[in-house]
């Protein structure tokens, strides 16, 4: 099963957006979300301060700021 990991943090429109669009496609086709919290973890705060959020599939990101619900369904199949 496909693993979405989104990066986030607290009170960030953009990752609520994202987070949207994510569930939207889970609805159409099978895969894990995973949520990291950036702010819990200073590496990541350093990495993505700015940057949020960060979409990886499997590992590999495929979005960062905002995902089109298109694009992920067509990399989900």
């Amino acid at each position: 099963m496909a693993l979405i990991t989104i990066y986030s943090k607290p009170d960030c429109h953009l990752c609520e957006l994202a987070k949207g669009v994510v569930e939207r496609c889970r609805s159409k086709v099978e895969f894990a979300i995973e949520i990291v919290d950036i702010s819990k973890n200073p590496e990541l705060l350093d990495r993505y301060r700015d940057d949020i959020p960060v979409i990886l599939l499997d590992g590999n990101e495929i979005a960062r700021h905002f995902v089109r619900e298109r694009k992920l369904l067509e990399l989900l199949q």
